[in-house]
């Protein structure tokens, strides 16, 4: 058997922490929206958007492109 954790509905705290901040911090909600808009998929966007990121969260969670992509599924 194979026990699958989740954190807050997430994958994982890294995955949790960078969908709040995407999707709490206007300036990066703002900057999300663009992205989406922009590309043709969303893991278009996700690239994009990763490259105008800082390696990390202001509580230290990194930005991936596999959390980026993630936190883009709401939007």
């Amino acid at each position: 058997m194979v026990l699958i954790m989740k954190y807050n509905g997430h994958k994982n705290w890294n995955h949790w922490n960078v969908s709040l901040w995407i999707n709490n911090d206007e300036g990066l909600y703002s900057l999300a929206k663009e992205c989406l808009r922009q590309s043709a998929t969303k893991d278009l966007a996700a690239r994009s958007l990763l490259d105008q990121l800082p390696p990390k969260t202001p509580d230290g969670a990194k930005y991936s492109l596999s959390s980026v992509r993630a936190a883009l599924v709401g939007i």
